[in-house]
């Protein structure tokens, strides 16, 4: 008895998490697992697939055997989300009819549906970008409870046996073009905390992650932005950073504004920031503008700088590329290598610590396009094209590629990877992408 409860209790701390958007601090980097493919359509090495209801591109996160997913279901025929650049309006008018806000819950290993909630139901008050749906946020988890935001409408919190703990509403507010929210929420030492930038009443608080009580809300001077915000720990402290337009800035957990600097960034303020190599990464690339900038930020930094001195010259700023950063997607790191994957397809490398270009935009095949931001594990680089192709890249100062993957069909959230697995959700389905079980 002894013996298989040190084998068990081995193979639960052996278990890989991903707790929130782009799994542990944002990085989108697996845990190294000799048995995850490399190969994959719909037939080969699925050791699982499920039919997703209704219309979401909330990430999948996992924790232990539990994985984690929201949508919403229209109750009449709605827009359908499309792949591709708009460089336009949105839906000026939100869908009709009754739509359910639905939260499910899986069982990594077989699929099976272990529980679903009806979060919400009602008519929709805001419309939304062209590509986007009503559940754009992915949900987090601090292992202990399961907080699912529905930008819009409010933040849900769960046990992760799928009982109702508590519901915190938000009010909607215009967004610049309609687009409607889409960051995701993170948490860290009971707080869940929340950005909802908009047109009309921006802000940053914290909620309590046992009762659901605003420990703190800040009112931000930003209109267009939409990244998920890092816990950054660094070696000094841990602080909230979150980008912007007119400023990026770092918060205490108790809300006190500790930096802020003006980065020009580019009109739409979209990628995450995510911490590699002692510092934290920032970027912003909207397609139309000429200042696409990717900043690497020492810790430490406090008050406003790089006020009236080129970027280059900031003691606070590690180094700055003018125009090296994606519009949709985040930048990934892998040992000392930072990849953007660019939404028309192309793909470049520079080095992360001194931000020296190592290979320049190069073209995916078969004219891929691209809004999921890429991931990595056991040194391979995978990048999912709106058509729902992987392209496998080893990782390296060239470029390699050495895969090709299809699940032929619109895909547009950003995987999982866990426990030599990768969790992979399209328009209708959540593929479990894994090694065959051997007898």
């Amino acid at each position: 008895m002894i013996i298989v409860w040190i084998l068990l209790s081995t193979n639960l701390l052996a278990q890989d998490q991903w707790p929130r958007f782009r799994g542990p601090e944002g990085r989108a980097i697996g845990q190294p697992n000799a048995n995850i493919p490399i190969e994959w359509n719909r037939e080969k090495n699925v050791q699982w697939s499920t039919e997703i209801p209704g219309w979401g591109w909330a990430s999948p996160i996992v924790d232990g055997n539990r994985v984690f997913i929201s949508t919403v279901v229209s109750d009449e025929e709605s827009r359908t989300p499309a792949k591709g650049l708009y460089l336009g309006q949105g839906v000026r008018e939100p869908s009709k009819g009754i739509h359910h806000w639905l939260v499910l819950c899986y069982d990594l290993n077989t699929g099976n549906e272990l529980w679903r909630d009806e979060a919400h139901r009602g008519v929709p008050e805001i419309p939304r970008h062209p590509k986007s749906t009503y559940a754009a946020e992915t949900p987090t988890t601090d292992g202990e409870r399961l907080y699912v935001l529905f930008g819009d409408l409010g933040l849900w919190c769960y046990s992760l046996d799928g009982e109702k703990q508590w519901v915190k509403r938000i009010k909607p507010r215009k967004t610049f073009f309609d687009y409607g929210a889409a960051a995701s929420p993170v948490i860290h030492e009971n707080q869940v905390f929340v950005v909802y930038d908009n047109l009309e009443d921006s802000w940053i608080a914290a909620f309590d992650s046992q009762t659901g009580e605003e420990r703190w809300k800040v009112k931000r001077d930003e209109k267009r932005s939409w990244a998920t915000p890092l816990v950054w720990q660094n070696k000094l402290r841990t602080e909230l950073v979150v980008p912007g337009l007119r400023r990026n800035r770092s918060y205490s957990l108790n809300g006190e504004l500790l930096w802020e600097f003006d980065g020009q960034m580019s009109s739409l303020v979209i990628p995450s920031p995510f911490p590699a190599h002692g510092m934290v990464y920032l970027a912003s690339g909207y397609v139309g503008d000429s200042h696409r900038p990717t900043f690497a930020i020492k810790p430490g930094a406090n008050g406003r700088f790089a006020v009236d001195e080129p970027f280059e010259q900031s003691a606070e700023i590690a180094w700055y590329q003018p125009t090296a950063s994606p519009y949709n997607t985040s930048q990934i790191v892998v040992k000392e290598y930072l990849y953007t994957l660019y939404d028309q397809g192309f793909l470049t490398c520079h080095n992360a610590i001194t931000g020296e270009e190592i290979f320049g935009k190069i073209r995916l095949p078969n004219g891929a396009s691209f809004t999921a931001s890429p991931w990595s594990v056991n040194d391979k680089l995978f990048c999912l094209s709106e058509d729902g192709e992987t392209f496998v890249i080893q990782v390296g100062p060239t470029y390699k590629l050495i895969g090709q993957n299809s699940l032929d069909e619109l895909s547009l959230a950003c995987p999982a990877v866990v426990n030599g697995k990768h969790l992979i959700r399209t328009a209708t389905k959540l593929y479990c992408i894994g090694q065959p079980s051997k007898p």
